[in-house]
């Protein structure tokens, strides 16, 4: 089998929401969520500067190591954010997985599954990520998905997802994402 590679399609689309790459344009919503004192919270720290913001993800466009994405409701509205990165081998990390007040109910199991099924279709095994000690209901969410804790740092948790835990989580939530994610290059 061949080494997968991160590929950023023009979208994906679940049942009620849908990715698309992030842009420039998106630097003031991204910033906005990020930069929200409850919303980022256990994400590493951003400077409030929306150019710096610009210039990062003008950056990103030309960068084939990640995906980072908006994620949007069916009629485009943005309701949040999430990134694919650091591959290992097989193994994808992500994170940036964050929510608008305006995402619908169902956002965290659905967008979940659309990643895991999204990076499987694109040659992905496994997932490997870790989540701020403190962000219990974040923890709690992934080890309902079947991601193991593998280690630990001062203020992180690492955790891994095998192929039989994405695949088991993908049947388990599957009237999330029935049809599994739609993925449009």
């Amino acid at each position: 089998m061949s080494t997968p590679q991160f590929r950023k399609p023009r979208s994906v689309r679940g049942r009620q929401l849908m990715f698309r790459d992030a842009t420039v344009a998106d630097a003031e919503f991204i910033l906005a969520l990020r930069t929200d004192e409850k919303k980022g919270e256990f994400l590493s720290a951003t400077t409030p500067d929306v150019q710096a913001q610009r210039d990062w993800l003008a950056r990103y466009a030309a960068d084939d190591t990640q995906v980072y994405f908006i994620i949007c409701k069916l009629d485009g509205t943005p309701c949040g954010t999430v990134r694919l990165y650091d591959q290992r081998g097989d193994s994808f990390c992500w994170g940036s997985w964050i929510k608008s007040d305006q995402a619908p109910s169902g956002f965290g199991v659905e967008s979940a599954l659309m990643i895991y099924d999204f990076a499987l279709q694109i040659g992905f095994q496994r997932a490997h990520f870790d989540v701020r000690k403190g962000n219990a209901s974040v923890i709690q969410f992934h080890e309902r998905f079947g991601a193991v804790k593998v280690d630990e740092s001062e203020e992180d948790y690492f955790f891994e997802m095998s192929n039989a835990a994405i695949r088991g989580a993908l049947l388990q939530y599957r009237k999330y994402l029935p049809d599994g994610a739609t993925v449009e290059f």
